[in-house]
């Protein structure tokens, strides 16, 4: 008996130890480069409900048998990730929440048709089973002039038997500009999404070195105007199209929904065409690119600097993790090395005191206008790789151009903290909380307007799809 009492004390004493080490990480804030960290923090607190357990087991065994060690270890496990579990899942305050942004009746504007598969809170312990929706892989929805490189997209769709939103909400995967790939990590949300009647368009836009900065703006315009010519064809309304993604895709999304009818930023193909969306959401997407270029030190990794170290920023992914991700180690484009993936310099043609004009050019927070459309920001407390500064500067701005916005950061959370588990992970239910009532809210505005649908072809020819959908 004494020696399973032993045993007991071992592996709880040794997994509560080792737990309670893990939780420093969710009290500081990384700075780049420290790529093993940053992954390591972000599974920690995906995980965090897991390791409330394993303190409360701590406590259990230490009590029982009588290691007043091993109960304390078990009690500081427990309130450092129950203290974790209460700040991600609380809602922002009030003066930059959803009320202030739309209004106290908000929750009313939203069609009761959405609310079904809604999140009933941020605090659940993994997300909860939904229809499976219909998925097309691989779609072309643009060519490049003169080039003959095609554009593919995944459409994801409802199921048969859940009414369309009309709504489709065009997804920009996260990249450094330079790596990954559409498809990575998001199954889980467009899955929960598409339960609430709306689509995905979940897209590829061309990578540096294919593509420079602007390339890519035009690759998301492509997809806005190939989208709104083949609304019919899923439901969805052309004037209902949100626009999103997360790290650089959020960047992207940011600048081509501000930029949306601006020739500069626009493909010749589309000129004259109507690139405008009804919302755009940011995940973690740098807002001021100079203010990023110094925050993830690529004045320390890119150039020497006089007077201080020369940071060494990974070149190449582990031998071990090459080997593990198989195929998709070049489809997500590790084979051309790392040395680029996020690097300012070589994509905008210069370090900031080379090329000010280019920095601001590219900054979604230099094109700030009364007419940007109700934009949804999101991002970590503890963020990585993207300035929170630089966002709460970007809610500013537009909250003085009198613009809907709504910013949630989000404590203790990490760059990309929606991609890892996001089945269980408690900063991903927020994420996800925050998005489908933004979506919900922009899907059912046209409905609270009586003149917006009477004598409206468009709206008749949804209401005739939904019918034969159902």
């Amino acid at each position: 008996m004494e020696v399973l009492k032993s045993i007991l004390q071992i592996i709880t004493g040794l997994s509560g130890v080792m737990v309670a080490m893990l939780s420093i990480l969710l009290l500081v804030q990384l700075r780049w480069p420290a790529p093993f960290l940053w992954i390591l923090k972000l599974l920690v607190a995906a995980l965090s409900p897991l390791f409330v357990l394993i303190g409360v087991l701590a406590a259990i065994v230490g009590v029982a048998t009588g290691s007043n060690l091993i109960a304390w270890i078990g009690i500081y496990n427990i309130l450092i990730f129950c203290l974790h579990l209460f700040m991600v899942t609380r809602p922002p305050r009030i003066s930059i929440n959803f009320e202030r942004a739309f209004g106290r009746d908000w929750e009313n504007a939203i069609d009761p048709g959405q609310r079904p598969y809604f999140l009933s809170s941020p605090a659940i312990l993994k997300l909860p089973a939904v229809p499976a929706p219909r998925l097309i892989p691989n779609i072309t929805y643009a060519s490049i002039p003169g080039t003959g490189r095609n554009l593919l997209c995944d459409i994801w769709q409802p199921s048969k038997n859940i009414a369309p939103s009309g709504l489709a909400f065009i997804y920009l995967h996260g990249s450094a500009w330079y790596l990954l790939d559409k498809d990575t990590g998001t199954r889980p949300l467009f899955k929960h999404l598409a339960a609430q009647g709306h689509v995905i368009m979940d897209v590829a836009y061309r990578l540096a070195p294919e593509a420079d900065m602007m390339e890519m703006v035009n690759d998301v315009k492509r997809a806005i105007g190939w989208l709104k010519e083949n609304c019919e064809k899923y439901a969805v309304r052309p004037d209902r199209i949100v626009l999103g993604g997360g790290s650089a895709g959020g960047h992207l999304a940011l600048l081509a929904a501000y930029t949306a009818n601006d020739p500069m930023f626009t493909p010749r193909e589309l000129d004259e065409k109507d690139l405008s969306v009804c919302g755009v959401i940011s995940l973690y997407g740098p807002a001021d690119l100079k203010a990023m270029y110094f925050h993830t030190n690529q004045h320390l990794t890119t150039r020497p600097v006089q007077g201080k170290p020369k940071r060494t920023a990974p070149a190449q992914m582990p031998g071990w993790l090459k080997k593990r991700m198989g195929k998709s180690y070049h489809r997500l484009g590790f084979d051309k090395g790392l040395k680029d993936a996020g690097a300012l310099a070589p994509l905008l043609g210069g370090h900031p005191d080379e090329c000010p004009e280019t920095y601001i050019l590219f900054s979604p927070d230099s094109h700030i206008h009364q007419g940007c459309p109700p934009t949804l920001l999101i991002q970590g407390g503890q963020d990585i790789m993207a300035p929170v500064s630089a966002t709460r500067l970007l809610y500013r701005r537009l909250v003085k151009a009198k613009v809907p916005v709504i910013l949630h950061v989000i404590p203790q959370a990490d760059h990309a903290f929606d991609l890892i588990l996001p089945v269980v992970s408690p900063s991903a239910h927020t994420a996800f909380y925050d998005i489908e009532r933004f979506l919900a809210l922009q899907a059912s505005s046209y409905t609270k307007n009586p003149e917006a649908r009477s004598g409206n072809k468009e709206s008749d020819q949804l209401n005739k799809l939904r019918k034969e959908t159902l």
